[in-house]
């Protein structure tokens, strides 16, 4: 599989890692027309793909010192910002965020397994 199918695969993982959050999360909240969720989907893979290595190599050391479980806290980080950038996304409280982050990690592990 090429690259083109690589970013469909990541794309496609992001967008059910959402629509998984959105239908059990309670707190999470964003519309499920496929043009938000292709559109959330997108932005948050252009997200992981740029902004997180940034946030990583700043939290590297208390990544270094925790091992690994500060890792938790980029996740946490690139949802947050997912909320922020846009409208259609919206997480109320901490426990929604830190959910629906445990939520989309383990479909994204999930996806990079089976590809």
């Amino acid at each position: 599989m090429g690259i083109i199918g690589k970013v469909i695969f990541i794309v496609a993982g992001n967008a059910l890692g959402l629509y998984i959050a959105t239908k059990y999360i309670p707190g999470f909240n964003m519309s499920l027309a496929l043009t938000d969720l292709m559109i959330a989907a997108l932005t948050l893979s252009v997200i992981n793909t740029f902004i997180r290595p940034i946030i990583k190599i700043f939290l590297s050391p208390l990544i270094l010192i925790t091992l690994g479980v500060a890792s938790i806290l980029v996740n946490l980080a690139t949802l947050y910002l997912l909320d922020y950038l846009l409208p259609s996304v919206t997480i109320t409280d901490i426990g929604a965020l830190v959910l629906a982050t445990i939520v989309i990690g383990t479909v994204n592990f999930l996806i990079h397994i089976l590809y």
